[in-house]
């Protein structure tokens, strides 16, 4: 009797047994990565390279889903509604969080409530950068004098209303006192010719779409809008060197999953990323391409929205563009 009742009570633990020994640890299939911008741009290519990383160390396919349009915000959304089991994250601009929320009547998102931050990606700096054959400054304190000579004035590219490239330009504008017509194109690659044709004078940019143009000199960087100066253009001065202390910021990106991702997973992908990005050549390529990879606890990302969220409040006012 005494036997039987033990094989009775030892069967009655089998059914919660199984479960727990069927369960394998994150990550155990493929992992969604999901980028709110079209393919071959900036954030798509250097989300796929980090991907091939992550891939390479945790054993498991990380691919990428192009969602893009409302300048990122399905991309974003669409992380934000994703189950929380940590097979769907996603690579969100800076922009999606801090500056969308101040041109957007409604967002289909909540900015500081449905995401489990990972990680810092990259900086993506901007460059002040002039025509060399239509604007002979060769720093920004020249280019201001010239501009204030200038009868007819002159005119700044973006890649539209609300984006970075444009509140870097209105504010550098503002802040030198110059008046300045803002020509917005669909990007780099309508604003870089429109430059050397001599429609505008000047843009702040995204490097990474610059980096051939100055290498070949047709494109004359003035100042970088990073605290340090860029590795690979040591002679080109910071924004706060040029005089403009709090142009100091340019987009970047991070990575994130939805609300409610276990912590276990956040942390676990918060560290393969900090040693992914570690790796010397890594960094080198990226910074070739106009980047500069970042890594970051999830404490020190949410730190840094922090900081920068009323810094680019204060340019969206400046620039005067307006919620839609």
């Amino acid at each position: 009797m005494l036997q039987r009742r033990r094989l009775i009570a030892a069967s009655a633990t089998l059914p919660l047994a199984a479960p727990a020994l069927a369960q394998r640890p994150w990550p155990n299939r493929p992992v969604r990565v999901i980028v709110g911008f079209p393919p071959g741009g900036s954030l798509d290519v250097m989300t796929r390279l980090a991907c091939e990383q992550m891939q390479n160390r945790l054993g498991q396919s990380f691919y990428v889903e192009t969602r893009s349009g409302a300048s990122g915000n399905i991309g974003t959304e669409a992380i934000a509604r994703a189950t929380p089991d940590g097979y769907t994250i996603g690579t969100v601009s800076m922009h999606n969080l801090l500056i969308n929320p101040l041109l957007f009547r409604r967002l289909p998102y909540d900015p500081q409530r449905d995401f489990a931050w990972i990680s810092a990606m990259w900086d993506l700096p901007n460059v002040a950068a002039v025509p060399a054959q239509h604007v002979p400054a060769r720093s920004l304190a020249e280019f201001i004098a010239w501009a204030r000579e200038r009868p007819q004035g002159v005119s700044f590219g973006s890649s539209g209303v609300g984006t970075t490239i444009h509140l870097s330009g209105a504010y550098l504008m503002a802040q030198a006192g110059l008046q300045a017509e803002h020509v917005t194109f669909r990007g780099a690659a309508q604003t870089i010719p429109a430059m050397l044709s001599g429609d505008i004078q000047i843009a702040v940019d995204n490097l990474a779409s610059y980096v051939g143009v100055i290498q070949d000199n047709r494109i004359r960087p003035l100042a970088v809008t990073t605290r340090e100066r860029w590795p690979a253009l040591p002679d080109v001065p910071t924004m706060a060197e040029a005089g403009f202390s709090g142009l100091s910021y340019g987009p970047w990106h991070m990575w994130a999953a939805p609300a409610g991702t276990p912590r276990a997973v956040i942390d676990r992908l918060s560290e393969e990323v900090r040693a992914a990005f570690s790796d010397v050549a890594l960094q080198r390529r990226v910074i070739g391409m106009g980047a500069r990879l970042l890594g970051t606890t999830p404490e020190e990302l949410q730190d840094r929205l922090d900081r920068e969220r009323p810094i680019w409040g204060e340019m969206v006012r400046i620039s005067g563009a307006q919620p839609e």
